[in-house]
């Protein structure tokens, strides 16, 4: 079979998952996500950064595979609730990592006593002066950073994350002057690594360290650990990976004289691959020397194209189910919004590309893959339209863990006055 058929995800037929389900749909596979949390046990502490993909059934899953949580708003400590975790513990099953604290988000952590990681001083005093005698992280922004688009890179001076490395001195004054407790250092610099990087990294991080002094407990390499998305991508070979955290935390424990658990905080790592979004192609039109195919789902279903370009595997699922032999053919693949950005096969900065994709008909579906991670969590109702239907796989069993909006639920919020 060509590999840019799919008749099936994970044993389940495509076919019988839109009968059952519709479309647009997203299906998560649960054990790509198992294997992926397998593959970071040597680390102390998974803690999952849910804001990739923070389904209740997804956060659930995450739970029975002892994987620990990072929120990031009032409402992802909800969710967090809700899943079964519980607010406070050692280490804490929730930790809340922001830039700021909204009103709600500042409510929360106090009333709950969820862990705070501290995003900017301001943050610390308002904290600490609700909470004396509390223990805070403190995440830092060692100067420079990384990622796969400027709109993800979470470090250096155009960031907007973290406590600038050359500060820690005054939030500690700041932290002392309300009797708190900085027993963490959290480090997260964007998505994507490579080795040459994470020395300077795990150095930044020695550094910071050193700064805070003896009360620190927990050091936390931060997330972006990268996945294939493209067909040439090469996987992250994790044990140096974890050797140069390991022998930073040996190093600062030497230094400090105690222990250091050393965290993880992965997002898109555990969930990416796991998911995709099974689209129907509603029509197909020569547009002069592009031939697009144009799906039921769009940019409100999976915003990464349009946000950065971002590329995502793609296979056409024959609504018959049988593949046979099809010639493939450059295609621009599209959706249904009033929008010209509404396109899934385009680089940064909207430069419109094609795929090359098997011949189709409409009916015939689009599977696009790598789609787990800040898909259905970045969906809107642009153009009113409703939120996707999201299933989870275990075992072969489909389960939905997320009925299809409806179109009474889309302006239920709503009120005309008078």
């Amino acid at each position: 079979m060509s590999m840019n058929l799919c008749t099936e995800i994970a044993g389940v037929s495509v076919g019988d998952l839109v009968q059952r389900f519709g479309t647009p749909l997203y299906v998560y596979d649960e054990s790509t996500i198992v294997k992926q949390i397998d593959q970071l046990r040597q680390f102390d502490v998974i803690r999952y950064a849910q804001k990739a993909c923070s389904n209740l059934a997804i956060l659930d899953l995450m739970r029975r595979q002892g994987v620990l949580l990072d929120a990031v708003s009032a409402g992802e400590i909800q969710r967090a609730l809700k899943a079964g975790f519980a607010p406070t513990g050692d280490p804490p099953p929730v930790v809340f990592t922001a830039d700021i604290f909204d009103r709600d988000a500042l409510q929360q952590c106090l009333e709950l006593g969820v862990h705070v990681n501290a995003g900017s001083p301001d943050m610390i005093s308002q904290f600490a002066a609700a909470s004396p005698g509390c223990e805070m992280t403190l995440r830092i922004n060692p100067g420079f950073g990384h990622g796969h688009s400027q709109k993800t890179n979470t470090g250096g001076e155009q960031s907007k994350h973290g406590i600038w490395h050359e500060q820690i001195d005054d939030c500690m004054m700041r932290a002392d002057l309300q009797g708190a407790a900085i027993t963490g250092v959290h480090m997260h610099i964007g998505s994507g690594t490579d080795f040459e990087h994470l020395t300077m990294v795990c150095e930044a991080m020695e550094s910071a360290v050193t700064a805070v002094g003896r009360t620190v407990k927990t050091i936390s390499a931060g997330g972006g650990l990268p996945v294939p998305y493209q067909p040439d991508d090469e996987r992250l070979d994790l044990e140096p990976f974890y050797q140069h955290w390991n022998q930073t935390r040996q190093r600062l424990e030497n230094q400090l004289g105690h222990s250091l658990r050393l965290e993880i905080e992965p997002g898109r790592f555990l969930v990416a691959e796991s998911g995709f979004l099974i689209a129907e192609i509603r029509a197909i039109k020569q547009m002069g020397s592009h031939l697009f195919y144009l799906l039921d789902a769009g940019f409100h279903n999976l915003a990464r194209p349009i946000l950065y370009g971002a590329y995502h595997p793609m296979s056409v699922s024959p609504a018959d189910g049988r593949p046979g032999e099809r010639k493939s053919h450059p295609v621009v693949v599209g959706g249904p919004l009033c929008e010209s950005g509404d396109i899934f096969t385009q680089q940064e900065g909207g430069l419109v590309s094609t795929r090359q994709l098997p011949r189709a008909a409409v009916g015939d579906w689009v599977v696009i893959g790598a789609a787990g991670a800040y898909g259905q969590v970045m969906a809107s109702n642009y153009n009113s339209k409703p939120f996707a239907a999201e299933v989870l796989l275990q075992e072969g069993v489909p389960h939905l863990i997320r009925a299809r909006q409806s179109l009474d639920a889309l302006i239920a919020d709503e009120f005309i006055p008078g």
